[in-house]
């Protein structure tokens, strides 16, 4: 008997009328809307389907992001499914905690709200991220090691793709090292700070504070964890590998081969897009993928019964 994961996507997958469908037709999902709404003191439906610049500004992305994430989950899980273990990306690793049952939903999105908020006051003058294809993760960890000034890896993503960010000299010297060293190329990401960096340590502990009267519940679904890519299993950890996932190294592929080597054969994309989908081909073939984005979608669900 395989398991199944419930894996949730981080910023980047947003886009205008995100989860309208849910919100219109799924009175559980227009629920999560509205609580996401009166947490952040945001109207979050508007800034989700109404046509606006907002969303992509990282104090807005997160909490419409993790708003439209939770929505499908609850219709999820009113269908009667529930994952075996989860994880998210990120951002993502939000949606990870309400499926786990971490926290109460209303904190989950107070707090992303914050950390929204504190990642984009946190951004520095000249940071930076490039994503470097076509390169094994030994390499890029010894360039950036190597690099004068602040470069690390940002995310782990799959195999030929890695993220590092820092200080805009110290990535451009880096991708100019790492192409000479083999990367297929090295492409610029349009982000609005270096996000997963040394940079944005004080971002990590300003979370903190706001985590520190959030109810911890016991961990009711095994889920991993982007800072150490393995299962967290004393609630007691839950704050601090928040603050920590700030400023380090997402390690996606790493949790998703874990998941696999456990026995998930079956990983389920909640959220929009499939960007998720699309690591989880290059990461492993063998395993089933897929996304529920829409309304419709939920049919795939069927799929999961006798797996």
């Amino acid at each position: 008997m395989g398991r199944t994961a419930f894996i949730f996507p981080g910023q980047g997958a947003q886009y205008i009328g995100m989860g309208r469908d849910f919100y219109e037709q799924i009175a559980v999902s227009r629920e999560m809307f509205e609580l996401a709404g009166e947490a952040a003191g945001l109207d979050v439906a508007a800034l989700c389907f109404e046509e606006n610049e907002k969303i992509n500004i990282t104090e807005y992305t997160q909490i419409a992001m993790l708003a439209m994430e939770v929505a499908v989950l609850k219709a999820v899980e009113e269908e009667g499914y529930k994952p075996d273990v989860t994880a998210g990306l990120s951002l993502g690793e939000y949606g990870a905690l309400a499926a786990a049952g971490v926290m109460d939903v209303r904190d989950v999105f107070r707090v992303v709200r914050k950390r929204g908020l504190y990642m984009q006051e946190a951004v520095p003058a000249g940071g930076a991220m490039t994503a470097v294809l076509g390169l094994e993760a030994s390499v890029i960890e010894k360039v950036c090691e190597e690099t004068e000034g602040i470069v690390s890896i940002a995310n782990y993503n799959c195999p030929g793709q890695i993220v590092i960010t820092g200080e805009a000299a110290a990535v451009t010297k880096a991708a100019e090292t790492l192409t000479a060293a083999g990367a297929k190329r090295c492409v610029p990401l349009k982000v609005s700070g270096p996000f997963h960096s040394a940079m944005l340590k004080g971002a990590g502990e300003k979370l903190g504070e706001a985590l520190a009267d959030v109810e911890i519940h016991e961990i009711g679904i095994p889920y991993l964890a982007n800072v150490t890519a393995d299962y967290v299993t004393d609630k007691g950890q839950v704050k601090e590998l928040l603050m920590k996932q700030v400023a380090s190294s997402v390690r996606w592929q790493q949790s998703v081969e874990r998941m696999i080597a456990d026995g998930t054969d079956v990983f389920v994309e909640i959220g929009p897009g499939k960007t998720l989908s699309g690591f989880m081909r290059k990461i492993n073939k063998d395993v089933k993928t897929m996304n529920i984005e829409r309304v419709e979608d939920l049919e795939k669900l069927s799929q999961l019964k006798g797996v």
